[in-house]
């Protein structure tokens, strides 16, 4: 990554690399989970992100409904993005993302 990259940018590249079937706009979804569920990220919260990203692509995918409303099916087909933040989360906890400090990213 260049130097230029600023930290949402940095997260969904991370993102990016394990999860490459997804949108830039669904990454930032996602990147905002990481930010702010980080590893304790739930399927529920892939979901909701998911869910709202999809709701400006197709407002009438059969899956747009709340995460208790699915099959335990279609609730599993989150883990693979929850796991996904989880471990972009716990990257960025242990500095090997954004490892600039604040202060200096502020600046």
């Amino acid at each position: 990554m260049t130097a230029n990259i600023n930290y949402v940018d940095q997260i969904v590249a991370a993102l990016a690399e394990r999860l490459d079937d997804c949108e830039i706009d669904l990454l930032r979804q996602y990147a905002l989970l990481v930010l702010v569920t980080g590893e304790h990220t739930t399927e529920q919260d892939a979901h909701d992100a998911w869910a709202t990203w999809r709701t400006a692509t197709n407002p009438r995918h059969r899956l747009l409904v709340p995460f208790r409303h699915l099959t335990a099916e279609a609730q599993a087909l989150n883990t693979p993005y929850a796991d996904a933040i989880r471990a972009v989360a716990t990257r960025l906890r242990e500095g090997e993302i954004h490892s600039k400090r604040r202060s200096e990213a502020l600046v």
